[in-house]
């Protein structure tokens, strides 16, 4: 349960304020759309990328190490949030 619960953690919090958070407030807002329908096709949208990482997660753990891809995650994350921060 515990990898769960950080499954939804880091999730929740990398979507919150994200590009494409901000691009589905934007499409709610915007006259004649349906509130209910951006939500479905948001969420769909999540699960699809979700389901992706997920597929390749399970094919990639068979030849590199959890330690590893965890490391290469986190430098990602630091190349893509200081490319944010130099592009701004």
């Amino acid at each position: 349960m515990k990898i769960y619960l950080a499954v939804f953690a880091s999730v929740f919090m990398a979507e919150l304020g994200d590009k494409t958070q901000l691009a589905t407030l934007t499409y709610a807002a915007s006259p004649g759309a349906s509130p209910l329908g951006v939500f479905v096709a948001a969420a769909a949208a999540l699960i699809l990328s979700s389901a992706l990482a997920v597929l390749i997660g399970s094919r990639i753990e068979r030849c590199v190490a959890p330690a590893q891809l965890q490391l290469l995650a986190g430098l990602a994350f630091i190349g893509i949030g200081t490319w944010m921060v130099l592009t701004r």
